[in-house]
């Protein structure tokens, strides 16, 4: 059964606040504010929290998304010298935002917490819709695909990117970041009824690295490529010998861990439409 949000009944006060943000982001240009007219969820939820706060109000995330990539736990903070009560800061901002944007918690927390540097790690979930004919509902929050896939080969493949490793091959050529290097600490395919999904957690990510690694595991899945092949792609550290780069449409961030004396809300994994499913598979 799924938990509900935890909505604390302070009084309010002034100061740093964390949120937690659920969206579709189908029709936005990622998470990160954009030059004017192009449409963002941070320009979006800042302009709602403004007008809670009657001050300008600016937030930092654990984790920037890409355009069309959806989320179901984004974890962001923000300062604001505002006194307002942990359920003002949600049904307030709720009011003020676009059916596709919902805070589903806010808890004060002290000046030390920081959205982005004191996660110590992002999971996210990638959902394919793995049926002969494509899907009418909610095509814009999966991908589909219409080969069988094995999911099983796909698990044991992705096991071999486990750890501490220079991820070139599976690394975006405008990529931005200092170094490849990664350490993905949990890696699973599960099948769900028609769903299969890739849960993946690491430190941090790399441009478009959850969505090249579900390019290079589809031709296992629709077994084109052997179980082996993954590694063999790691260890060539060359982004041109990979697969192709799955559609955002199917990508979720779907939780942010930090250290247990922040004390923040734990919610069940999403998206929802997977929670309602079990947690078995079908």
């Amino acid at each position: 059964m799924s938990r509900l949000p935890v909505i604390p009944n302070d009084n309010g006060r002034a100061g740093r606040y964390a949120m937690c943000v659920e969206y579709n982001g189908a029709d936005y240009h990622g998470w990160q504010t954009q030059e004017s007219g192009v449409r963002s969820v941070q320009e979006t939820l800042e302009k709602a929290l403004s007008k809670v706060a009657n001050e300008p109000i600016r937030v930092l995330c654990s984790g920037r998304t890409d355009t069309g990539v959806h989320a179901s736990s984004q974890i962001v903070h923000f300062d604001s010298s505002a006194a307002r009560s942990s359920k003002s800061w949600v049904y307030g901002c709720n009011t003020y935002l676009p059916d596709d944007v919902v805070v589903r918690w806010a808890v004060p927390v002290d000046s030390e917490f920081h959205a982005r540097y004191s996660a110590t790690s992002r999971r996210y979930r990638y959902v394919m819709y793995n049926h002969r004919v494509r899907p009418a509902l909610m095509s814009d929050q999966m991908t589909w695909i219409n080969r069988p896939l094995n999911a099983e080969k796909m698990h044991c493949a992705v096991q071999h990117l486990l750890g501490e490793n220079d991820f070139t091959s599976f690394r975006a050529a405008g990529c931005q970041s200092n170094t490849p290097w990664r350490n993905i600490m949990s890696a699973n395919v599960f099948r769900r009824g028609a769903f299969v999904v890739l849960e993946i957690q690491a430190n941090a990510f790399l441009h478009h690295m959850i969505r090249n690694i579900v390019g290079a595991l589809l031709p296992v899945g629709m077994e084109d490529k052997p179980v082996e092949w993954l590694a063999e792609l790691l260890a060539l550290k060359n982004r041109c010998k990979a697969g192709v780069t799955a559609p955002p449409n199917g990508l979720y961030f779907v939780e942010a861990e930090y250290p247990e004396h922040f004390n923040l809300p734990s919610l069940e994994l999403g998206p929802h439409f997977l929670t309602l499913l079990g947690s078995e598979n079908i």
